[in-house]
């Protein structure tokens, strides 16, 4: 809305006084536009944290009373894993829009000894991406196992183990509250 009402100003001072705004003008316009689309993307991002969260420990312990009871596999199972596995999407795809378009790669463009000597530009920029990708893979890898199983007790087994060890990095990596000072991010995002 701010970025609209920008634009819209510019526009209408262009056909009042035929002046075309400066290239500075317009790169500002641009600048506002994407940190203001960025400012929605992260908290969205932010926000559907708790679904990989919530789904990601329904799926694990799921399979857990499952290995230890030894029941079959449902199809509410394989449609846990599945939602777990969608809602890890849908974050890596957040993810990857906020690191491109974001002051991540930029950094990183720039020169990565100097991200590296920062720790919390080394942890959004390296080690929170670089982490989640790995725990995106052993999510859609597990699932693969698990489907691919012959018996029940395979596919329990193989969904506790890649999806555990898949929940247990996304835990390490979230930017919790209690993280350090420029890592630590709200439990819930504000505008």
């Amino acid at each position: 809305m701010v970025t609209y009402n920008i634009v819209h100003t510019a526009s209408f001072y262009h056909n009042l006084t035929g002046f075309v705004p400066e290239r500075n003008l317009i790169q500002l316009l641009y600048f506002c536009r994407k940190s203001f689309d960025m400012n929605y993307s992260l908290v969205i991002h932010s926000i559907l944290r708790w679904a990989v969260v919530v789904l990601g420990l329904w799926a694990v312990l799921s399979a857990l009373f499952a290995v230890v009871s030894k029941r079959e596999y449902r199809s509410a199972d394989n449609k846990i894993s599945l939602f777990f596995m969608i809602s890890c999407d849908i974050q890596l795809l957040l993810g990857l829009v906020l690191y491109f378009t974001g002051m991540w790669f930029e950094k990183v463009k720039s020169g990565m000894g100097e991200v590296m000597k920062e720790p919390a530009e080394r942890f959004f920029a390296v080690e929170h991406a670089l982490m989640m990708i790995i725990a995106w893979l052993l999510v859609h890898v597990g699932r693969s196992m698990a489907k691919r199983a012959d018996t029940d007790a395979q596919k329990h087994k193989r969904t506790l183990i890649y999806f555990g060890i898949a929940l247990v990095i996304i835990l390490a990596m979230i930017p919790w509250p209690f993280r350090q000072p420029g890592i630590a991010r709200e439990w819930f995002p504000q505008l």
